[in-house]
Parts: C-alpha cells; structure tokens; sequence
C-alpha cells in the first residue's frame, strides 16, 4: 500500500501544541483498501494532532460526499457525508489497538499513520440506508419507484382490514371462554 504513505504523520519532530494535517480523498483512496461500493468522492479530512509531552491526541473530521446508487431505485446520487473522531495515542512496550478510543505505540515509533482511521471514519459515516433525495421529497420518476407502487398492499386489503378475524383463531378464542 505504497500509496498510503501520504498518510504518515511523523511526529518526533513536531513542537508540543496542535498541528493540522489536510488530506484530499478520492476513489484511488478506497482502491488501495480494494473497497468498491462508492463511484467516485470527495472528501476533505481535517486532522488535528495536539502534541503533548507524554501522549498525542488526535481530532479527525470529515465532510464531503460519496456517489452512491439508491437502495430504492438504484440511481446514483452523492450522498453528503460528514463525521468526527478523537483518538489518543499514548507510548508503551507494544503496539495495542484492542482499545477503539486509545492507541498504544511503542515507544520507539516517530510516526503513525492515519490512514486506516480516515478510512473506517468515512465509511462508518455513511448511512446504512442510502435513499436519493428526489425518492425522499418526491419528485423522482422511475420504473422501479412505479413497480414498488403497484406492489405496495393496498389499504382495503382483506389481510389488513382490521374488523375481520380469521375464523380459525375464533375458534380458539372459544376454547379459552369455556370455562
């Protein structure tokens, strides 16, 4: 993942207090991961790491956008994303990560890379139901939005009227009135 490079932040020597780092995110980003469920983006990434003198603490922010097809019609549309995570980094014997908000290095590292959490913060920042915004406010027009009509269960439907019982359960019910 040579491409990934970009993404070392090398803090040995930086001045303690915050340092900000700018990333530009494209689809050849979800490529070195071979992730293929967005068409293309546009993601600008914020990281702030504020150095201290015994741990380093990082902000990371994301705004953009992921061309995505509907999971009603299937039309792409970019869906608008945006998300915010914080992570300590702190130095010991071994690398750790079994922690989702803290990070242990080791004490010999001069540098982390930050690409893996760029990574899951903007997938995780998705939404799990990606609906085109003509789909919500109406004004879409498609062949899979008409068949959906035609098969949506109308609201006279026998299996839906509510005053109608089946006789079966009727049945039952008599079972527990006769006492």
């Amino acid at each position: 993942m040579k491409d990934l490079k970009d993404f070392n932040i090398s803090f040995i020597g930086l001045k303690q207090g915050s340092h900000l780092f700018e990333y530009q995110i494209n689809k050849k980003f979800f490529d070195a991961y071979n992730f293929d469920e967005f068409n293309n983006c546009n993601i600008a990434v914020n990281v702030n790491l504020e150095k201290k003198s015994t741990f380093l603490e990082l902000d990371f922010n994301v705004k953009g956008f992921v061309n995505v097809p509907c999971d009603i019609t299937s039309e792409l549309f970019d869906q608008k994303i945006k998300g915010d995570l914080h992570l300590i980094v702190k130095f010991g014997h071994e690398f750790n990560d079994d922690n989702e908000d803290v990070l242990i290095i080791p004490h010999e590292e001069y540098q982390i890379n930050v690409s893996q959490y760029i990574y899951e913060l903007i997938i995780l920042s998705v939404p799990s139901k990606r609906i085109h915004p003509k789909v919500l406010d109406g004004t879409m027009k498609s062949e899979a939005l008409k068949k959906l009509e035609e098969l949506k269960i109308k609201e006279n439907n026998p299996i839906k009227n509510q005053d109608s019982t089946d006789p079966r359960w009727d049945k039952l019910k008599d079972l527990l009135t006769d006492k």
